[in-house]
């Protein structure tokens, strides 16, 4: 009886060996201190605005959330963010609903309407006014626009007041209002949304756009259908950033603003105030204990910028499926 004899079964192919070079190994740490630096960073500085923040709340007498005034060196201090809370979010809502649908609309035009001569000049201007100081702007504004507004602020009142958001109570008053910061915040940020929607806008794979006109499509229908779902989450983080930056804006807004303590649902009105508009103007007659309260309404807008980059990342997040990884 013959018997027969297996092969022996063949070792497994072994994996080559990676080789890690140097310059890798010291760019791979160099990237893992800096975002390690970066959070010690942030880390750092929310501890010291707490920690200064809740010396100020601990002696307030007031509510710190719901007071209107801001007076922090009276005997006993009173001081409160419901006024600079309310100016920030409206004034900042303002900006938002009138830069972001102008500047999609210039991101998509210099990309897909204008020709290449006229597309890059316009461009080129666009990235020149990103880069203009905030207090030119905050000149320009004060100089030039607020004059220039009277005529819209009577316009709005004569045919819109019956919706009490654009409402005037003193006709005669300079249009030095929430509404007025809304407009210059807005031409502060669309700059910068345009810029970043048009290089993701650019991103866009160009087979997607051919096939779509191969199918008979129009060119917005090649937009709506191809370019702004592949483009919105970095349409989404670029108005994120153009919101961070009207959050935080100081000079130019306390260049324009009339700042008072009172909230009204007016928009048209001179009251209100911003956080940061609060800031510049309080902070150079400002004892020890009034710089600490000064921090302390500095963290509500640290943690209302946080949220709101959070809110960034759940959303793009939520719509990953639209990113270039997985287009």
């Amino acid at each position: 009886m013959t018997t027969i004899e297996t092969p022996p079964a063949a070792a497994p192919p072994r994996k080559a060996a990676t080789v890690t070079r140097p310059g890798d190994r010291v760019f791979a740490n160099l990237s893992r201190g800096s975002g390690i630096l970066l959070l010690v960073v942030m880390a750092a500085i929310a501890v010291f605005l707490t920690v200064r923040a809740v010396h100020a709340i601990s002696k307030d007498h007031g509510n710190f959330l719901t007071t209107f005034e801001w007076t922090p060196s009276l005997n006993p201090p009173v001081f409160g963010i419901a006024v600079l809370a309310y100016g920030t979010v409206i004034s900042s809502i303002i900006a938002m609903i009138i830069a972001v649908p102008i500047a999609l609309g210039i991101a998509l035009f210099i990309t897909h309407y204008a020709p290449r001569r006229l597309g890059g000049p316009i461009a080129y201007v666009i990235d020149l006014l990103a880069a203009v100081p905030s207090i030119v702007y905050g000149l320009w504004g004060a100089l030039f626009l607020v004059p220039h507004l009277r005529g819209l602020n009577l316009w709005l009142d004569d045919y819109l007041s019956w919706t009490l958001i654009f409402h005037k109570s003193d006709p005669n008053s300079a249009p030095r209002s929430l509404f007025t910061v809304g407009i210059l915040l807005a031409i502060m940020i669309l700059p910068i949304i345009t810029n970043v929607s048009r290089e993701v806008i650019n991103q866009v794979p160009k087979m997607h756009q051919e096939a779509a006109l191969a199918l008979g499509a129009t060119r917005w229908e090649v937009i709506r259908l191809s370019v702004l779902p592949f483009a919105r989450s970095g349409i989404i983080s670029a108005s994120m950033l153009g919101l961070g930056r009207a959050l935080g804006e100081t000079m130019a807004v306390a260049t324009v603003l009339s700042a008072s303590p009172v909230l009204s649902a007016h928009i048209l009105d001179p009251v209100g105030g911003t956080f940061s508009q609060n800031i510049v103007a309080k902070f150079g007659e400002a004892d020890e204990f009034g710089r600490d309260a000064l921090i302390a309404s500095g963290l509500v807008l640290f943690v209302i910028t946080l949220l709101v980059n959070g809110t960034a990342r759940l959303i793009i997040a939520r719509r990953k499926e639209y990113s270039g990884a997985n287009a």
